[in-house]
């Protein structure tokens, strides 16, 4: 029977799997192990394509908060099945040494995000235009009535550069900033408004200095600025 895969642990993780159930359709399938060796991995039995519906798509992610609160844990991503019983053993004893390695890693961390948008772009709009006289020459042009049709874009294009080059400083000051409170970390391409999308791999101990860290850098960079801190996660960022 097909099997849906939510996370690999180590043989002695507690596995406190009582009273939760999985993904897929209701009555929702028990959750059970399948071990290989010195590993285990976390699954339930599915009957159904599994699609990213609102109920699974929590339950994924509760099954992955219970078991990192106990140990280290390489979570799957949301979707991922495997054949049978058989499958899911070969694929453990075949990489054992890699997940044993990476669980090793791992350990005593959980993954924070970290991402920055522009909540505000009038403050940064006006510091342009006083700090490039050519933007602010272009604006005292407009606002005097030149009709040249060619200068709107002109000023537009000036601006969204200096915009740019001013997010990607301040995004590489908040990595700086930053990492020296991770194991590791991952600056994913930003998407949409933000123009930082940072992942670090956390350990327990410097938790408290991130958050202090978090707090003073807010501060510091004002309210024109989104800064969002979420964690901590299961270490999906960090999982090969």
């Amino acid at each position: 029977m097909p099997l849906y895969v939510y996370s690999i642990t180590a043989k002695d993780h507690p596995l406190r799997l009582d009273g939760m159930s999985g993904v897929g359709s209701e009555p929702a399938p028990p959750l059970r192990t399948v071990t290989a060796g010195t590993l285990c991995a976390v699954v339930s039995d599915v009957t159904e394509e599994i699609r990213p519906k609102r109920r699974d798509l929590a339950t994924h992610q509760e099954v992955q908060e219970r078991l990192m609160a106990d140990g280290a844990i390489l979570p799957l991503q949301f979707g991922y099945t495997a054949p049978d019983d058989l499958a899911v053993r070969q694929a453990l004893e075949s990489n054992a040494a890699d997940y044993l390695g990476a669980l090793e890693r791992l350990e005593g961390c959980a993954e924070y995000h970290v991402r920055a948008s522009q909540a505000d772009e009038t403050p940064l709009l006006q510091q342009i235009l006083a700090d490039v006289p050519e933007a602010r020459d272009l604006n005292d042009r407009i606002l005097s009535g030149d009709l040249d049709p060619g200068l709107p874009l002109a000023l537009g294009e000036m601006v969204a550069r200096e915009v740019q080059a001013r997010q990607e400083t301040l995004a590489a000051g908040l990595v700086e900033a930053l990492v020296p409170f991770a194991r590791e970390h991952v600056n994913h391409p930003s998407s949409g408004a933000d123009f930082l999308n940072l992942s670090l791999l956390v350990p327990d101990e410097h938790k408290d200095s991130l958050h202090t860290a978090q707090a003073n850098l807010s501060r510091e960079i004002g309210s024109g600025i989104d800064l969002r801190f979420s964690g901590p996660l299961p270490p999906y960022s960090f999982v090969s």
